[in-house]
């Protein structure tokens, strides 16, 4: 039976997903980047850049564990890109270039329509206005049976969790505060929502925290 997962979302001390001021230059926001220096040292990170070498201890087996078994992603609007309001054209296809690195359908919240967008490496956006059941809905029967992803941002992992759909909660706690931004845990109660942590391991650069729902 699929599973909806939450994998590698890196978090600051203080509980930010991501820095502030996001748009073109900062997709991270400003100070971002050090949410995910953990990974920029993985071999998984530098394979997926075309690159050698790189780290194979604790970090990148969390790293390649977040691709294990996935059918399919959900992913924010801001995940997708920083174009804001209705899509004025289909110029747009993400931060990733011609090959994302999902390899499988992506569904993505939005507010407004959008063909949907087929990219190299079989990863097939598909552009969702009728909310996270829906997208969920859909990813689920695209998954065939694996596990679905949320990609993020901190907002749609907040409303997946607030709804009680998240199965798994995988942390890269990173060792640093960001002091704004997009907070993961603003209006949550998680201990309520019956959520609880199940599994802690030390990294070389976060500490990896699970969070799976009792029963």
């Amino acid at each position: 039976m699929s599973k909806l997962r939450v994998q590698s979302f890196s978090v600051s001390l203080d509980g930010y997903g991501a820095g502030p001021n996001q748009d073109l230059e900062h997709p991270l926001g400003v100070g971002g980047p050090e949410l995910m220096e953990w990974f920029f040292h993985t071999r998984l990170w530098r394979n997926m850049q075309g690159e050698e070498g790189g780290e194979t201890g604790i970090d990148n087996e969390m790293a390649e564990r977040g691709f294990a078994n996935i059918g399919a992603w959900i992913l924010g609007r801001n995940m997708f890109g920083p174009v804001r309001g209705p899509w004025p054209d289909d110029s747009w296809k993400g931060w990733w270039g011609d090959e994302p690195p999902y390899h499988t359908p992506v569904f993505v919240l939005t507010n407004y329509p959008r063909a949907p967008l087929t990219m190299a490496g079989g990863t097939q956006f598909h552009f969702v206005t009728e909310g996270i059941h829906a997208a969920l809905e859909q990813a689920t029967a695209a998954a065939g049976g694996r596990d679905i992803r949320i990609g993020g941002g901190a907002a749609t992992v907040r409303q997946y969790l607030r709804a009680g759909l998240i199965d798994e909660l995988h942390l890269a706690i990173r060792p640093i505060l960001l002091g704004a931004g997009e907070s993961l845990w603003s209006g949550l109660d998680l201990r309520a929502l019956g959520y609880e942590c199940s599994r802690h391991v030390a990294g070389e650069r976060a500490m990896h925290m699970f969070l799976t729902k009792r029963g």
